[in-house]
């Protein structure tokens, strides 16, 4: 009997079970490949926060001879040991970051999971908005603190503003900020959005799209401002305290994207001057977020530890992704979700 003559690693081992692939997963994947494929599950646990580590030793001996990785991002230790023979590797994660400069001139075809992740993190941004604007955030703490706090709310403080005359703006409207639109427009929102090709728009019903250039006025014309935008050389650092300082008074911001866009030195004085409603972060500069930071003790301030993704149905979508790719590259067909690594996603 001939051996198989192709390999596939999959290195999607995580010590989160929410980012552990399933063995019924395994089996589909191997099923689309069929039995000239040799597929090799790594076991150890792979980094599946942020961009990929350094790749673990089995994950490093498995790559050898393989031609395609499934993995969490792509380890710089796995580009090194797949020179040669790797021809497509793909990552659970949206982000790619740091994976970009391994792959330059390797003519490895690398893809991601932008997309897979948008529906939960979509209900993540409404849910968030909804914390500030219906006043969730002070009901909480006045039960934290056995207080009927009534008054405080028939008084118009904090204001409570209906979702109809709500204005959000998104930077970036790929998958996750196109899944907000959607939402945001069903519940009676208006909005508008930039992104690096205002040309392709987005859903029906949006206001305007412009380019990055035309942050100042989103952030001008936004209750809510919203970020989705993927980590690149243009997007770094671009929600700024200039930026921050337009958004109109008692506005929200929520950051789901890469804590990397957003001056958090600036968003965090503006919320302890009370300039700003409120502020939803799922993504830090630093993760963990570290205990003597002072967004912990900033009441304006809703903590979520990188964790809007988290959903029963993740699995589902990424294997189908994985499986419809397979299918692609078997064919010699153009694969979906193919990274751009000069733009940077």
């Amino acid at each position: 009997m001939t051996p198989p003559s192709r390999r596939l690693v999959v290195d999607l081992a995580s010590p989160r079970a929410s980012w552990r692939i399933p063995p019924a997963q395994v089996a589909e994947i191997t099923a689309a490949l069929g039995p000239s494929w040799d597929v090799m599950t790594v076991t150890t646990p792979a980094t599946s926060d942020g961009d990929g580590g350094s790749g673990s030793a089995e994950a490093i001996a498995a790559v050898r001879g393989a031609e395609v990785y499934l993995g969490w991002g792509l380890p710089s230790g796995v580009v090194a040991a797949g020179n040669g023979t790797l021809r497509w590797a793909h990552s659970g994660s949206a982000g790619v970051g740091s994976m970009l400069g391994a792959l330059a001139g390797t003519g490895v075809i690398f893809t991601n999971s932008a997309g897979v992740h948008a529906e939960p993190m979509a209900d993540w941004v409404i849910a968030a908005i909804a914390y500030f604007t219906r006043g969730v955030d002070v009901m909480r703490s006045a039960q934290a603190a056995g207080r009927w706090e009534k008054d405080a709310f028939t008084d118009r403080s904090p204001p409570l503003r209906e979702f109809t005359d709500l204005r959000v703006g998104i930077l970036g409207l790929g998958g996750i900020g196109t899944a907000v639109a959607r939402r945001a427009l069903a519940l009676g929102m208006r909005v508008a959005g930039v992104r690096r090709r205002p040309e392709r728009g987005g859903p029906p019903g949006v206001g305007w799209v412009g380019a990055f250039g035309d942050l100042p006025r989103l952030a001008a014309e936004s209750d809510c401002l919203v970020i989705a935008a993927p980590h690149t050389a243009e997007t770094a650092g671009g929600v700024s305290r200039a930026i921050l300082e337009r958004l109109p008074r008692d506005a929200v911001v929520v950051n789901v994207s890469r804590g990397s866009l957003l001056d958090e030195r600036a968003l965090g004085d503006l919320l302890s001057a009370g300039r700003l409603r409120g502020a939803a972060l799922d993504v830090f500069a630093t993760e963990p977020l570290p205990a003597d930071h002072p967004f912990w003790r900033e009441p304006r301030l809703l903590i979520s530890p990188h964790v809007s993704a988290v959903s029963t149905h993740f699995w589902e979508r990424e294997t189908a992704l994985i499986v419809s790719n397979i299918r692609r590259y078997l064919a010699g067909a153009p694969l979906t979700n193919v990274v751009d690594l000069e733009a940077g996603y």
